[in-house]
């Protein structure tokens, strides 16, 4: 695929990613023109009075809906391009951002907060320390004479995300009637309490990692054709999966402690992005990280409009998440994977 292609359909992803903004702001079951919406962020931007905007859809705009399609864009690009990154390090298609055991300590972390509130008052901070450990634990059981197989990492993995699943069994066993509501709604995953705070957090985070990982496209070029051919051409695979990791990781683990565990995403959008621009990862971050923006910003506007009460964004992703993986797999199996 020529330079010019590839560069043609990244700015038509840019370009559905600006304008699937505009129609998400509006949309919701309070009705508000655009002429209205436009009127205000140029108030707040220039700092000129606004006369035909009311005190309600201030709030709506500003403090509602607008914090919330800035968390939706930047934990799309979070989980995918994380999602990107873990399926280079590790050459496994099938990789996802929660592998290492992310999703099940940030549970752990945010349900220990829901029943021991006086113990661990902030629950996302708490979701982010116990994602962070979860992967650190991982880590360590991997780690043998100095060399960390990318198969013993996923392994190790699997094992520290089931036992931080039977934490979270017992705690919610555990917990009272309204603790466990709050509990499962967590775990499905939402963006129902964004605020300013949130998606400026999440954006500071996300933001660097993006360019690193966009920066280390090529390494991670070179890393995908094996450990032994990266080695001959100068790169130290330990070192730079290492980095890899602990970058995709801090991304997700914010991404998660910030909105819950949203599955799928960090899955499907990095094969998309394949799909669109090939295997050469300086194309798949930025293809990836616009895709799972321009996903997850229609998710949650479907989340928050199919019914009068808020679907959790979890259960969107996932629905639509399964049926394509499962064409993913029976059209381009064989050639993507050799299935």
């Amino acid at each position: 695929m020529t330079f010019r292609k590839k560069l043609a359909r990244a700015v038509i992803l840019l370009v559905l990613l600006m304008s699937s903004i505009f129609p998400a702001l509006l949309a919701g079951e309070y009705r508000i023109k655009p002429e209205q919406a436009l009127s205000l962020i140029r108030s707040k931007i220039t700092g000129a009075p606004a006369p035909d905007i009311s005190r309600a859809q201030e709030v709506i705009i500003w403090r509602i809906r607008l914090p919330r399609l800035l968390l939706a864009i930047t934990a799309g690009m979070a989980l995918s391009v994380s999602g990107a990154a873990y399926q280079g390090c590790f050459r496994n298609p099938l990789v996802e951002p929660y592998i290492l055991g992310v999703s099940s300590g940030a549970a752990c972390g945010a349900a220990l907060s829901v029943i021991f509130p006086h113990v661990l008052p902030q629950g996302q901070l708490a979701a982010f320390a116990f994602a962070v450990a979860a992967v650190f634990i991982s880590y360590s059981l991997a780690r043998n004479k100095g060399q960390i197989p990318p198969v013993a990492l996923v392994l190790s993995g699997i094992i520290v995300g089931a036992l931080f699943s039977a934490l979270v069994g017992i705690l919610k066993y555990i917990a009272a009637d309204t603790q466990l509501r709050e509990i499962t709604f967590w775990m499905m995953g939402g963006l129902y309490y964004a605020t300013w705070k949130d998606a400026v957090l999440n954006l500071t985070v996300v933001g660097p990692v993006f360019l690193m990982l966009w920066y280390c496209g090529w390494q991670l070029n070179l890393l995908s054709l094996g450990d032994e051919e990266a080695r001959s051409l100068g790169l130290s695979p330990a070192v730079f999966r290492f980095v890899i990791l602990i970058a995709a990781t801090l991304t997700a683990a914010v991404c998660v402690s910030i909105c819950g565990i949203i599955a799928w995403v960090g899955l499907m959008m990095p094969h998309a992005a394949r799909m669109i621009f090939g295997p050469d990862h300086r194309w798949v971050m930025p293809g990836a990280a616009m895709l799972g923006a321009i996903y997850l910003l229609v998710c949650d506007t479907l989340a928050r409009t199919l019914t009068p009460a808020e679907i959790p964004l979890g259960i969107i992703t996932s629905i639509v998440g399964a049926p394509y993986l499962l064409w993913l797999l029976r059209s381009k199996g064989r050639s993507m994977y050799g299935v």
